[in-house]
């Protein structure tokens, strides 16, 4: 509780996090006798489950028209890289840059966070960004065009989910954990400035694999089953 009201998860997750280094710093240092850090469980974000498109479904909206065209290359450039809307609508053509290993990237200073990053970005994601001019990448890209085209799209697609333009990003933070990149690389292409904000894709992913675990049967009785008979 925090005056009283509920923490949401994420702000008790990034809590828990800070506490859990001061607890194994004082057990480090001698103070604590058994270091109780480990036995901290994280928090579930209980209303704050985050939607996202599988890889079928986001293969799905790829091959899907969209009555507006910079919405869907933004969109699908998103999911390839995690921009957030804002950072997509302030993307200048100045901000795409060839990097040291010969690749391409994105020189930004996020506008939520004032977050200055070199992120690296895919062919596919470069081919969305068009032919390359000057100014704005994603030319007209507005919040009005995303109220206006981003639902019929979805729509159209077939996929019966609650998407907004922020599930893009989330998208490509749990297809990329689901993949296998390590936490804190999938933490630095978001840009985020603490590794708790992260791990919530990272507990997804985990529900995802129990999901799929409980997937294959061999309809074998429970043991609270066998105990009856």
């Amino acid at each position: 509780m925090h005056n009283g009201k509920r923490m949401m998860g994420t702000t008790a997750n990034n809590n828990l996090t800070k506490l859990k280094c001061i607890l194994a710093i004082a057990y480090e240092d001698g103070l604590l006798k058994e270091n109780i850090a480990k036995k901290l469980v994280r928090a579930k974000a209980h209303g704050n489950k985050r939607q996202f498109l599988t890889k079928e479904e986001l293969l799905q909206l790829s091959q899907t028209p969209c009555k507006s065209d910079v919405l869907r290359r933004a969109g699908l450039f998103s999911c390839l890289t995690g921009l957030r809307l804002s950072d997509c609508i302030r993307l200048q053509w100045e901000n795409i840059v060839k990097l040291a290993d010969g690749g391409w990237g994105m020189d930004i200073i996020t506008k939520k966070t004032s977050t200055a990053a070199i992120l690296p970005i895919s062919e596919e994601a470069l081919q969305l960004c068009g032919e390359r001019g000057t100014g704005q990448v994603f030319k007209n890209l507005t919040n009005s065009t995303v109220a206006l085209y981003l639902k019929p799209w979805i729509k159209a697609s077939g996929i019966e989910k609650h998407i907004t333009f922020h599930c893009f990003r989330h998208t490509f933070a749990t297809l990329q954990l689901a993949e296998g990149t390590d936490i804190y690389t999938v933490s630095k292409l978001l840009t985020h400035s603490n590794l708790a904000t992260t791990q919530v894709y990272a507990d997804v992913v985990d529900e995802l694999k129990r999901d799929a675990a409980e997937r294959i049967s061999l309809k074998m009785p429970t043991k609270a089953e066998s105990d009856q008979t």
